[in-house]
């Protein structure tokens, strides 16, 4: 009888526990004996074996991964250098990577070469505007050189709500608000960059009804915009003191300018980790197909469950040490194989074995063939299991991008999450694998005592 690989590592140590995990050991290994030698079902233990990883799965939710952003320029400097070596990595050997590497390389530049005058641009969403206000660069204008522009109003209908990138490279904005709040600007106003400086300026002329006006706006508004509202009463004397928070803060152009460049630094850097993500993601699908075909390989060859424990993790642990290869990752070895356990104990919660097992002898049942042995079904489901978990350990490793030591703690709650999705995409591409099986299993039977690994 073998067991599915780490199952060892996920058992806990807890004396209270003692007699559960016994109960259930001792039921899983009288449902193995009861399925294979009785009823002579292949692999008729696997489903048992999700009993199992409940007991192991006993954590306390904690708060979910980050990434653990740098807090000044410099630091993203740094941050976006270290991305710019690990294109190289992977890019090597492309055509075009000069000409990618000195357009990634000017990006970085010009957000560095930022200077002054100050941007500030008014915005609105079609409905208000000061643009015909002849008095408004007077109101705002301070000791400092200012750029001031007028964007074109924002979508009504927008798909997407992302802020154009000329407005994002404004050191402030002024959103002319109209009153009532309409659905489309609040949607614009929830997706205002993170550290973006923004003030609201609304129009109201009675100011016995303003206080009830501005605290219903307040209500609406997401909550670090509710202290930005700025109250104009539309005579064109009054627009220099509704103006004055403004004028305020332009006066420290070198602090709003390191916010700006900070900011703009921070959106490189996730741009620049969505396209790493796609490489990285194409180098590791070689990755996960060799590690899932040598993992069967070493469960189908393997005579006793301790050697065929050892084996498979031994070849688990290659993998994930690569993995952090190609993440760039420098965290220590061991909390990586504990990120690794604690996804592994999830995918058996839910019961990936379980499902990969069952889908296997339904492909027998099609296949009208008497190939699926125990062993097989089994080195079949190790290798169905390493496929979840690695790509789940890749949606974990990319969560954790530039993170110097996670909390771990973290992961007992993200781990469902990482292993059904995960479950899900290779489901949907079970097809390709139960082919690809059926071909190792062939070659297998051709060459006795070798461990095939399909294209």
């Amino acid at each position: 009888m073998k067991l599915p690989a780490l199952l060892i590592n996920l058992v806990p140590r807890s004396p209270a526990l003692i007699g559960r995990v016994a109960l259930i050991t001792g039921s899983f290994v009288l449902g193995q004996w009861v399925f294979t030698d009785v009823i002579h079902l292949p692999g008729g233990g696997l489903g048992l074996m999700v009993a199992g990883a409940g007991v192991w799965w006993l954590s306390r939710p904690s708060i979910p991964a980050r990434f653990d952003a740098p807090d000044s320029v410099q630091g993203w400097i740094r941050r976006c250098k270290e991305v710019l070596d690990q294109f190289e990595d992977l890019e090597e050997g492309e055509d075009d990577v000069v000409a990618l590497r000195q357009q990634r390389s000017e990006a970085l530049d010009a957000v560095l070469q930022r200077s002054e005058p100050q941007k500030v641009s008014f915005v609105n969403s079609g409905e208000g505007s000061l643009e015909d206000h002849p008095d408004v660069q007077t109101a705002i204008a301070g000791s400092t050189p200012l750029s001031i522009s007028w964007a074109r109003p924002l979508s009504q209908t927008g798909e997407s709500w992302v802020w154009p990138a000329a407005l994002q490279e404004q050191d402030v904005l002024l959103y002319v608000l109209p009153l009532p709040l309409m659905a489309a600007d609040l949607l614009w106003l929830e997706r205002v960059p993170a550290n973006q400086p923004i003030w609201l300026i609304v129009s109201w002329q009675d100011s016995s009804t303003w206080v009830d006006q501005l605290q219903a706006l307040q209500a609406q508004l997401p909550q670090r915009l509710s202290g930005q509202v700025l109250r104009w009463t539309g005579n064109q004397d009054d627009l220099s003191e509704a103006l004055a928070p403004v004028r305020r803060l332009l006066e420290h152009p070198q602090r709003n300018l390191e916010i700006t460049r900070k900011r703009l630094l921070g959106s490189l850097h996730r741009n620049w980790q969505a396209e790493l993500e796609q490489l990285r993601r194409q180098k590791f699908l070689g990755l996960q197909q060799r590690t899932q075909w040598l993992v069967a390989g070493a469960v189908f060859a393997s005579p006793l469950p301790t050697t065929d424990l050892l084996a498979v993790a031994v070849v688990n642990g290659l993998m994930i040490k690569e993995m952090a290869g190609i993440w760039k990752c420098s965290l220590k070895p061991e909390v990586l194989q504990l990120a690794a356990r604690q996804l592994a104990g999830a995918a058996l919660a839910q019961g990936v074995v379980e499902w990969s097992g069952q889908a296997l002898l339904g492909v027998a049942k099609l296949d009208g063939s008497s190939w699926l042995a125990a062993g097989t079904v089994q080195a079949l489901s190790a290798a169905y299991l390493t496929r979840v978990v690695g790509r789940s350990m890749a949606d974990w490793l990319a969560l954790n991008s530039g993170v110097a030591e996670p909390d771990l703690e973290a992961l007992k709650i993200q781990a469902p999450l990482l292993v059904a999705k995960a479950a899900e995409q290779e489901r949907l591409d079970w097809s390709s694998f139960s082919q690809q099986g059926i071909s190792w299993i062939k070659e297998l039977a051709r060459q006795p005592g070798a461990s095939p690994n399909p294209a």
